[in-house]
């Protein structure tokens, strides 16, 4: 087999209150997450939306302690991971390939190929796949692929996703039993699932399987986790006009609340380590939304971070990984169609249906007004600050 390795992906995150700006320029420079008209405005909008929001954003990171955790967290998963592998008898280098920071997925490529490793497996840290989340570091990796010569002679597969996996399923559930039997009510306390949103034409019109996934996955926890518990899966972190999927966090605590609910149990299903959507969004915004809507105790599941048994869940996927027939990056990223996003996957013009709302006059309307909504961070921009 040669050499083995392991590419981790993951978002990425500023480390220090000056990569905010940095960090911002990298994520909307990608036309992933802002689709324009004209593709030579991509950079000149994403500088000024940088300057424009870093301060805001640098606010955020700086309730957490002036940076992002998730480099040093994902630096910790993967020695307990290269670790874990050597008891199991399987030597392998671990890589970390960061989408919008450092160390960038580029970058791990070039130290795969500098290492000389012949087996590689590719291991996005997001149990549940998702056009924008595995989708987008795959459809990067297919590209560096087809670019790079040097990479013909490295033999992959990947791991598109890994929610129904029983070591995983069994680290969430223990989580959530230790932090319920915190609650004097332990039975009595709502388990409330909170997973990053994605828009609704993600699923509807992609076929993006990512609320299938995490709906069949919580069911799977709570199977796992066998307790009386009454329990609510909703979606966070929304962003722009356009619908996503439903039932947003922040409504689902209030209508629990008028319910009588007092105890809440918070699960972030989508997370396997702490960041700002955890630790700001979550811990901050959400429990002053639940204690003034007049739920008495707010508790939030930690994060898997290095917990042993979610670790050796990982290991188990990777050796399975090197004992299966290898998948393809080209089986995996395809998109059944163009979606509308926000901004819209693509511009189009005539008398379409997709063009209804672009056409003349009402387009540049449109595109001057996503450029107001950028510009004072209402909306789409309300993303740096849970990235």
């Amino acid at each position: 087999m040669g050499r083995v390795g392991v590419l981790l992906l993951n978002l990425g995150g500023p480390e220090k209150l000056e990569d905010v700006g940095p960090f911002l320029y990298n994520l909307f420079s990608d036309p992933e997450i802002i689709r324009l008209p004209f593709p030579w405005l991509q950079k000149p909008l994403a500088w000024f939306i940088a300057w424009r929001r870093t301060k805001k954003s640098q606010e955020n990171y700086r309730k957490i302690g002036g940076g992002s955790p998730l480099r040093r967290i994902t630096e910790a998963q993967a020695q307990a991971l290269k670790e874990q592998l050597h008891a199991l008898g399987q030597e392998a280098n671990i890589y970390i390939g960061m989408r919008y920071w450092h160390p960038y997925t580029e970058e791990a490529i070039a130290r795969i190929i500098q290492d000389g490793i012949k087996k590689l497996v590719i291991l996005p840290l997001y149990p549940q796949f998702s056009i924008s989340t595995s989708g987008s570091s795959f459809r990067l990796l297919e590209k560096l692929w087809q670019e790079d010569p040097k990479l013909q002679h490295v033999e992959y597969t990947l791991i598109p996703s890994w929610y129904k996996q029983p070591g995983y399923l069994q680290a969430m559930a223990e989580l959530i039993a230790q932090e319920l039997e915190q609650v004097p009510n332990k039975d009595e306390a709502h388990i409330f699932f909170s997973a990053h949103g994605v828009p609704k034409s993600y699923v509807e019109e992609a076929g993006d399987p990512y609320q299938q996934q995490i709906e069949e996955c919580t069911y799977l926890i709570m199977q796992t986790l066998n307790r009386p518990n009454a329990y609510t899966l909703a979606y966070q972190s929304r962003v722009g006009p356009v619908e996503w999927l439903r039932p947003y966090t922040e409504d689902a605590i209030a209508q629990l609340a008028a319910q009588g609910v007092k105890d809440l149990v918070v699960v972030p299903i989508s997370f396997v380590s702490e960041h700002i959507e955890t630790l700001e969004e979550i811990d901050l915004e959400y429990r002053e939304i639940a204690e003034e809507a007049g739920i008495d105790n707010f508790r939030r599941v930690p994060a898997l971070n290095t917990h042993p048994v979610f670790i050796r869940a990982l290991a188990d996927l990777i050796i399975d990984a090197l004992n299966s027939p290898n998948l393809k990056l080209s089986q995996v990223t395809q998109m059944k169609k163009k979606v509308k996003i926000y901004p819209p996957e693509g511009w189009e013009w005539g008398l379409t249906t997709s063009a209804e709302v672009w056409n003349g006059r009402i387009a540049m309307l449109g595109f001057i007004a996503l450029i107001i909504e950028l510009i004072t961070g209402r909306g789409l921009l309300h993303m740096v600050g849970i990235l």
